[in-house]
C-alpha cells in the first residue's frame, strides 16, 4: 500500500508542480529533495536513536543536499538523478545502513515511490523541454 500512496502522490506533487506554475523555479525540485533527504533525521530524533544514527543520518541527508545544490546551480538533471538515486537509497541501501527506531516500517517503501516518481516525472520535463529548444533552435 505505501507505493501505492508513494506513486499517487509523487505523481499528485509532479502535476500540481507543473499546472500551478511552481516548477517554472529553478529552485522546486532542489527544495524538494532537501526536504525529502532531511526526513531521515527527524525520524531519528523522533525515535530518540543513538547519536551515530543520528549523525548518519545528518551525513547521508547532507550528500543528497549537495546534489540538490548542484542541480540548481549547474543543471536539474542533477536534481533528478539525485531524486531517483534517493530512491533506490530508500530501497536498497538505507536499512543495510543504519538502524532508525523513529522511522515507520512502511517509509522506506512509500519515500523510494515518491523519489522515483518526482525524480521520473523531472527527468521527462527536462527531456520534453530539451527537445523543444532543439526543435525551435533548429527552426531559426
Amino acid at each position: 500500500m505505501e507505493y501505492l500512496v508513494g506513486v499517487i502522490l509523487g505523481l499528485a506533487v509532479g502535476g500540481f508542480a507543473a499546472t500551478s506554475g511552481f516548477d517554472r523555479d529553478r529552485a522546486f525540485y532542489p527544495t524538494v529533495l532537501i526536504v525529502i533527504a532531511s526526513y531521515y533525521a527527524l525520524f531519528a530524533v523522533m525515535g530518540e536513536s543513538p547519536y551515530s544514527t543520528l549523525a548518519i543520518e545528518i551525513a547521508v541527508g547532507l550528500v543528497f543536499s549537495v546534489f540538490a545544490i548542484l542541480g540548481f546551480r549547474k543543471s536539474l538533471w542533477l536534481a533528478a538523478a539525485a531524486l531517483v538515486g534517493h530512491g533506490f537509497f530508500d530501497f536498497f541501501v538505507h536499512q543495510a545502513l543504519v538502524t532508525n527506531l523513529g522511522m515507520p516500517l512502511w517509509w522506506p517503501g512509500f519515500c523510494g515511490a515518491i523519489d522515483l516518481v518526482i525524480g521520473g516525472w523531472l527527468a521527462s520535463r527536462l527531456w520534453k523541454a530539451s527537445r523543444t529548444v532543439r526543435r525551435e533552435g533548429s527552426l531559426t
